[in-house]
């Protein structure tokens, strides 16, 4: 029996005609409905056309002729469609990697690929498109601090705190995830950015910063705890 769910529609472009014909077949067997395009402007009028063609998962070559994947990528997030989208290239590069999920992939396949992946990749998109959003908390609390979501803001034993807004994203990030070891190198992702170029000491700067606001003693703290070797733990 199909692993799918029927009425998954799914939209591959590839300009390669073998690889586009193989990569729908493998999906129809799964049970997909599947569309097929071979060139980027293609894709475009029938995803944002009058009538729009509107589908489930996008499996998107980059190297295509005329309007290519990554621009394909930034029109269709540009006007706010969030069709997950599955890259397949054969550029695979870390830079290349990077640039695809920057621009709006929500996946990266290197070519050349199992079919087996590729479907398996196809269907995880969709469930985690399928599942509904998590409701997130308006306020965060621990010991005496209190982190306003909506507000962008945090009080201390009730008195409204100074914060940068590195140190106001590295608390927030800290009190959603109590307990969990974080490194130097996490914390630039997630509060710097993939882009950032720089030393891993600014992490510790800001923790330093953010310790002289929050804790009692920032010489001795008992929230923002250094465990050596590895990062910064929060509680």
């Amino acid at each position: 029996m199909p692993a799918a769910v029927a009425t998954s529609r799914l939209l591959v472009v590839e300009d390669d005609d073998s690889i586009r014909e193989t990569v729908g077949e493998a999906l129809r067997a799964e049970g997909y409905e599947v569309l097929t395009c071979a060139n980027g402007s293609e894709a475009l009028g029938l995803l944002s056309g009058e009538p729009a063609q509107p589908v489930d998962l996008l499996v998107l070559d980059l190297m295509l002729p005329g309007l290519g994947g990554l621009d394909l990528c930034r029109e269709l997030r540009r006007f706010n469609n969030n069709t997950p989208i599955l890259v397949i290239s054969a550029r695979d590069s870390e830079t290349d990697r990077v640039l695809g999920l920057e621009v709006g992939a929500d996946d990266y396949l290197v070519k050349p690929f199992g079919l087996r992946e590729l479907v398996a990749r196809c269907r995880a998109l969709l469930r985690r498109a399928q599942q509904t959003p998590a409701v997130l908390p308006e306020i965060y609390s621990h010991a005496n601090l209190c982190l306003y979501i909506n507000e962008c803001r945090v009080t201390r034993d009730g008195k409204d705190l100074n914060l940068s807004p590195k140190e106001y994203k590295i608390l927030e990030l800290f009190l959603q995830h109590p307990k969990r070891v974080w490194s130097r190198d996490q914390l630039l992702e997630k509060i710097w950015g993939l882009d950032f170029v720089g030393d891993t000491k600014t992490v510790d700067v800001h923790i330093r910063w953010l310790r002289e606001k929050i804790e009692v003693q920032p010489s001795s703290p008992e929230l923002i705890r250094t465990v050596r070797g590895f990062g910064y733990r929060f509680g």
